[in-house]
């Protein structure tokens, strides 16, 4: 017990002792706020956005004030002349199809969620909504028409006739293999490259040089429902359900009604 008597009373002058210096971590709090001081006041001067539309600029609070990439890729040129996507949408949906959208949601309809890293917004929601229109309505399709997809009854070994009616005759044609097989992306990408849709398409694919590889028949797929959706948004059911049969199926090869 005598030993340890010593050693408490060093230790007891050294805390006192150390209360008389400065703090380090006080030092380097001083530094670290000089430091944001004269990184704040190099800061730009805000630029008044307001007269200009959403699609055409990046919002600048969404703006790092520096790249984390240590290798910026090159941009990829993508439409910003209003009236080359006037022109698509004409190509599209006919004439007076510059119309029929307003001005934020044409641009909306065809941006990727890619391009300037979704910050200008993106057509995910407008393409989940089309995608369900264009599925609905090809359903329907199948449905109504057999002669779409030609099926041949198994005969039956005892000469037993199963129960037909003309409105059940489309039913084997509604099945998840043939709708995808006429409805696949690869065949509304190449629907999509006749309305000439990768002169307005605004993304940013990861290889340049290399599209296929980027995924472009999956982007132009997206895209094309992602029109359907802005009309239903905008124009409501009935307009995006001719569109989806006219546009989009009946140039696939179904054999659609009103």
């Amino acid at each position: 017990m005598a030993s340890m008597l010593p050693t408490r009373t060093v230790r007891t002058f050294a805390c006192s002792a150390c209360r008389t210096f400065v703090c380090p971590s006080t030092v380097g709090s001083a530094s670290l706020l000089s430091r944001r001081a004269l990184s704040t006041s190099t800061e730009q001067t805000p630029v008044d956005n307001a007269d200009k539309p959403r699609w055409s600029y990046t919002p600048p609070r969404a703006k790092a004030p520096f790249s984390l990439r240590l290798n910026n890729k090159r941009e990829y040129p993508v439409n910003s002349n209003p009236e080359v996507l006037d022109q698509f949408y004409i190509r599209m949906l006919g004439n007076d199809g510059d119309k029929l959208l307003s001005e934020e949601i044409k641009w909306l309809a065809v941006t990727h969620k890619s391009f300037d890293q979704g910050r200008r917004g993106f057509n995910d929601r407008l393409a989940f909504l089309g995608k369900r229109i264009v599925q609905l309505q090809a359903s329907l399709a199948l449905v109504q028409n057999p002669g779409n997809t030609k099926t041949t009854a198994t005969p039956d070994s005892f000469h037993r006739v199963p129960f037909s009616h003309p409105a059940l005759d489309g039913l084997n044609n509604l099945s998840p293999e043939t709708k995808d097989f006429l409805t696949n992306k690869l065949k509304l990408a190449e629907l999509a490259r006749k309305y000439e849709m990768e002169k307005v398409l605004r993304w940013s694919p990861r290889r340049p040089g290399n599209l296929a590889s980027s995924g472009i028949d999956l982007v132009l797929a997206h895209t094309l429902y992602a029109v359907v959706g802005a009309i239903s948004v905008e124009k409501g059911g009935h307009v995006s359900n001719k569109v989806a049969r006219e546009r989009i199926l009946e140039p696939l090869g179904f054999n659609v009604t009103a």
